[in-house]
């Protein structure tokens, strides 16, 4: 867009992540088409706009030819044992069995690893599948420590109006619970 700068990928430092297609980091934008800051709230603007640029919180890699390609919320991504386990990565593994419709992963606490991933799942009418096919399956498409260990089955998942899934709420039930 010409009232648009270039959209950047950058690491904690501000620095552009090398064009790899694989160095994470986050995506970051400046021009006329951003907004001015939140209202009346200086301190979420200054954080917003730290460095000059908006911080979007979304998280992505910047491929050779300069396409970003979005791979995760940092509010979603799970810290496990010193691991980053992309959220969306974890969904899509999980979206390829024949059985499902939908899910949803989010990072819930854990003794050993600090958090780990879990999985709410929903199953296409008429289809069957339990936790443990879920989990063989997921094994298959996944390094071991990105497989979540508990899978469930809920009627259905949060959602806003517009349909996008509460993902926070999950999480909090999940902290209250342990």
């Amino acid at each position: 867009m010409l009232q648009a700068e270039t959209a950047r990928v950058v690491d904690d430092n501000m620095n552009d992540v090398p064009a790899d297609g694989a160095t994470m980091g986050e995506i970051v934008l400046r021009g006329n088409n951003v907004m001015l800051g939140y209202y009346k709230d200086p301190d979420a603007t200054a954080e917003a706009f730290a460095g000059g640029w908006f911080h979007t919180g979304d998280l992505g890699v910047m491929h050779p030819d300069g396409y970003i390609q979005l791979k995760d919320r940092a509010k979603d991504i799970i810290i496990s044992g010193g691991e980053n386990i992309s959220t969306v990565e974890v969904e899509q593994a999980i979206m390829a069995h024949a059985a499902v419709i939908d899910v949803a992963v989010v990072g819930v606490p854990d003794e050993k690893w600090g958090e780990r991933p879990k999985a709410f799942v929903i199953l296409k009418d008429g289809q069957t599948a339990t936790a443990d096919d879920i989990i063989a399956h997921t094994r298959s498409l996944l390094a071991g420590y990105k497989v979540p260990r508990d899978i469930v089955f809920p009627l259905e998942l949060p959602r806003t109006s517009t349909g996008k899934i509460l993902k926070f709420e999950l999480r909090a039930s999940e902290t209250t619970r342990s």
